[in-house]
């Protein structure tokens, strides 16, 4: 089994080595799991300031003391950008924590969550209930068991929304970025329909997210890309994904300050101007997409 929890002066720490130069360190404060399943490394711990954070081999996906900046706005971008949705897609995301978002959406009528192991969604309920809380008993929620990139390729539903909320492009993730999957998840949308994709950490992936920004303009006509900064993740900040056939600019329409306050939703970290101003990225990582 591999080892990412070490000792150093009395204490565990978790090492995430995203490249051979640079580490992630978090004091371990509690272990609470760790093992593998389907071969893959998984521990789940406790930190001070992160809360409880889950890592898959060896790297942080999730810590419920900042989740939710990711899952607001992975969700409620497309969403409020589309409009009108009913029904949403979200492949992956077996934590609950983008479901949970969508759901907050009254105007969605149905929600296809895509999982490929149906023990991930049993994980998240077990470790994390707090990130799921009830979203997976909600009426609207079909929980579907099987890959995401055969499901978009055979699937005879529609939808006006897909979330893609997948692990890095490596090992069972690494189909989620390639030309032939956005091709499905457009196959799959409606007229005017938007697809968000996780791109990764620009800074120190930077090849990674050329190559999803390569495939994503393969598939659709109208793709850009918006930054968040998590925490709990090396390098901070993430980039994501938004693609889609409509002239439609994310960022412009002056509709969404009012769509927001009609929705009578409170967040934490998304709102209008975020909204807006994640869209304008940094030069480096407007060089990258572009």
């Amino acid at each position: 089994m591999a080892n990412y929890l070490h000792t150093i002066n009395g204490e565990t720490w978790f090492k995430e080595e995203v490249t051979g130069a640079i580490g992630h360190a978090l004091r371990v404060d509690n272990v609470l799991f760790e093992g593998e399943i389907d071969h893959q490394h998984i521990v789940v711990f406790e930190n001070e300031i992160f809360g409880r954070l889950f890592a898959l081999n060896g790297f942080i996906q999730l810590s419920t003391a900042d989740e939710f900046i990711y899952h607001e706005m992975v969700t409620h971008v497309p969403l409020f950008a589309h409009g009108a949705p009913k029904r949403v897609l979200v492949i992956g995301g077996g934590d609950g924590g983008a479901i949970r978002e969508v759901l907050r959406h009254q105007n969605v009528e149905h929600v296809n969550l895509v999982e490929i192991e149906a023990d991930v969604v049993d994980f998240a309920k077990k470790w994390f209930p707090t990130v799921c809380q009830d979203a997976f008993d909600d009426p609207r929620v079909t929980v579907t068991i099987t890959d995401g990139a055969k499901f978009v390729q055979e699937t005879a539903e529609t939808y006006d929304v897909v979330i893609v909320d997948s692990t890095d492009p490596v090992g069972p993730g690494e189909v989620l970025f390639t030309e032939e999957f956005y091709a499905g998840c457009k196959r799959v949308l409606n007229q005017g329909g938007i697809m968000v994709t996780q791109c990764g950490l620009p800074f120190l992936q930077p090849e990674e997210l050329k190559k999803a920004a390569d495939n994503q303009k393969a598939a659709f006509k109208n793709v850009r890309f918006y930054a968040i900064t998590v925490p709990a993740y090396s390098g901070g900040v993430m980039t994501l994904g938004y693609a889609t056939d409509s002239d439609e600019t994310p960022e412009t329409s002056t509709e969404l300050g009012a769509q927001i306050k009609a929705s009578d939703l409170s967040f934490k970290y998304y709102n209008a101007n975020v909204h807006r101003a994640a869209f304008q990225l940094p030069e480096y990582v407007a060089k990258i997409v572009h």
